[in-house]
């Protein structure tokens, strides 16, 4: 391709609504323009580098045997009401685009399509010999995301390759899962990225286990947990792991004290003049059901600890049937203009005890009339500790369960694993943290949708049972600026060859100069004759700003037509670490193309 040929404009500055390096480059590179908030159109460097993107996945699911289709992309409300998540995507979580057509058919514009990918199942796979079936498609989805930003990392829509698989059986869904676990390690190993697979939270998608492919960068939204050792790394939402010891108490008997302004673990411990391991926290929640249940929701867990929500939200969603609900519509610390919604009266914030009494729930047909009540595996065994003494300014020292207070019923881990924090498989290894972006997500679904939908296979023994299900997706479109969000520096984008838009582009100082641009023009045919996917920049501008547009741009090898010429050769400078190196002409297509083979094979995790 000629550059001047291409739609091709770069910016100088920064764009003002860019927050992150890769969405400042993008932009400034002329790879995508904003056309509204989340909303981004694909320019033909963009479209080239998610073509690439999408072969690779591609050509990693096929191997698998998986079989590509595409399923629409607006879908009936009533087979998201099958399966019990239409309000769940539509008010509790709220990402998902509805709306109604001219008939008042109620629709909704995929985020995902496991309801979709269901109803075909159902019809068309009827006995035990038509699986395990693994369907894929790459595909536009949409999402009504709150807050959309950071470009394409959070846009409101994107492209995504989601896949699902059916099965007779948990032992051949874990098959399949496992191949998917290598199929995106190659995936991604082949865009040349550096990644680790995690435990993950299954979240709205659900299903028993999961696991995310996130790809290291200083910018990732999320938080990764791993070990040195290699064997344990888990998104922090779904990380578990051992906690320091506590501290002995120093109080030996129970007493109520005055404890003014110690509304908080840190300001009670220097009043006190102890440790934070030694106090048992009450944290008050609010949990809304979908059927418009309020239920308040009571943790006690270890003074230095903190709650995990995504835990804490998984736990109640469990216990949703005790209130004749299905999800949860949103799981809030209650302020003082909520609590007069259902409090009887004021409650001790900061100083609350762990038996609150239930009289503090004001009777309404709403509300449950008792706290749930929760406590943390690292509140359980404490002794002689201090808590919340029931009463504004007042604590208690020297408590017991037991004793003082009822250890509550459900004791379930719904803390925050830290950095530092001991590992379950090994207590000598330590947590360390990472930043990752999540580009990839598998999931066993079991039989979760199967059920829901009515979904079944005639078994070898002429049973009717539910289909075992998994799914399995890579964000495309996220996956691409997260390479660039992993490899820049200061002069721009640093491509991995592999899914460079061009793997070389020739930059001609002065296209005047009848030398130059024979000599270019000749390297642009044997290049791209040999395979060697090229640019040419024959542009009538200064060589200053061809070279600083070739380093925003990224492409992996510059070829320069300069100085060089008279002794038969031209300058080839890498990208990635700006080494140049003066080479023939002859041996120019070679070379790179050598070059380039041998980028692709490097593992880069």
């Amino acid at each position: 391709m000629r550059l001047s040929q291409m739609l091709f404009v770069t910016l100088r500055e920064d764009p003002a609504e860019a927050e992150i390096p890769s969405h400042k480059l993008l932009l400034r590179a002329g790879y995508i323009r904003r056309i509204g908030s989340g909303i981004y159109a694909y320019l033909p460097l963009m479209w080239r580098v998610l073509q690439k993107v999408s072969q690779i996945v591609r050509e990693e699911m096929n191997a698998t045997g998986a079989q590509e289709c595409l399923l629409p992309q607006i879908q009936p409300a009533d087979l998201w009401r099958e399966s019990g998540r239409w309000d769940t995507y539509t008010k509790a979580e709220g990402i998902m685009f509805a709306l109604t057509d001219r008939q008042d058919r109620e629709l909704g514009l995929g985020p995902t399509h496991e309801e979709v990918i269901t109803a075909v199942a159902r019809e068309m796979i009827r006995s035990y010999r038509q699986l395990p079936t693994h369907l894929y498609q790459i595909q536009t989805k949409f999402r009504d995301e709150i807050r959309p930003r950071f470009g394409l990392m959070r846009g409101r829509e994107f492209i995504m390759k989601d896949g699902y698989s059916f099965h007779t059986d948990e032992e051949s869904l874990k098959k399949t899962y496992q191949d998917m676990h290598h199929a995106y390690s190659n995936m991604l190993s082949r865009c040349g990225l550096a990644f680790r697979p995690v435990e993950a939270d299954s979240g709205a998608i659900g299903g028993s286990g999961s696991q995310e492919f996130m790809i290291l960068a200083d910018a990732g939204e999320d938080e990764v947990l791993y070990t040195e050792d290699g064997k344990y790394s888990a998104n922090v939402e779904k990380a578990v792991s051992l906690t320091t010891e506590a501290e002995p108490s120093p109080f030996n008997t129970y007493e109520k004290r005055q404890t003014p302004n110690t509304q908080t673990i840190e300001n009670l411990c220097k009043f006190l003049k102890c440790s934070a391991t030694q106090i048992v926290k009450n944290v008050l929640y609010q949990a809304v059901y979908d059927n418009g249940m309020t239920v308040l929701v009571l943790v006690n867990i270890r003074g230095d600890q903190d709650v995990n929500e995504v835990k804490l939200q998984n736990e109640l969603v469990r216990l949703a049937d005790q209130y004749s609900a299905k999800t949860l519509l949103a799981l809030t610390v209650p302020d003082a203009a909520t609590q007069q919604k259902w409090a009887s009266k004021s409650l001790p914030l900061g100083y609350i005890a762990p038996d609150l009494p239930d009289d503090y729930i004001n009777p309404a047909k709403d509300v449950a009339p008792r706290f749930l009540r929760l406590v943390d595996p690292t509140a359980v065994n404490l002794t002689n500790f201090v808590t919340g003494g029931g009463e504004s300014g007042y604590h208690v020292v020297g408590a017991n369960w037991g004793k003082q207070f009822q250890l509550p019923k459900l004791v379930v881990d719904v803390r925050k694993a830290l950095p530092g924090d001991r590992a379950i498989h090994d207590a000598k290894q330590k947590l360390q943290s990472a930043r990752g972006i999540e580009v990839g997500h598998i999931f066993q679904l079991g039989t979760k949708y199967s059920k829901a939908m009515g979904a079944t296979y005639t078994s070898e023994q002429g049973e009717e049972l539910p289909f075992y299900m998994g799914c399995y997706g890579v964000g495309v479109s996220r996956l691409a600026q997260a390479a660039v969000e992993q490899s820049y520096d200061k002069d721009g984008i640093i491509w991995p060859v592999a899914i460079a838009p061009y793997q070389a582009i020739i930059s001609v100082p002065n296209v005047s100069d009848s030398e130059q641009m024979a000599a270019a023009e000749k390297l642009y045919s044997e290049l791209n004759q040999a395979g060697v996917e090229t640019l040419l920049d024959d542009r009538n501008e200064r060589a200053g700003v061809k070279f600083k547009d070739a380093d925003l741009i990224g492409i992996p090898y510059r070829i320069v037509t300069g100085r060089s010429l008279k002794a038969g050769k031209v300058e080839v400078v890498e990208r990635a670490t700006h080494q140049s190196q003066e080479i023939s002409l002859e041996e120019v297509a070679p070379t790179l193309k050598q070059w380039i083979e041998a980028a692709k094979l490097l593992p880069e995790h």
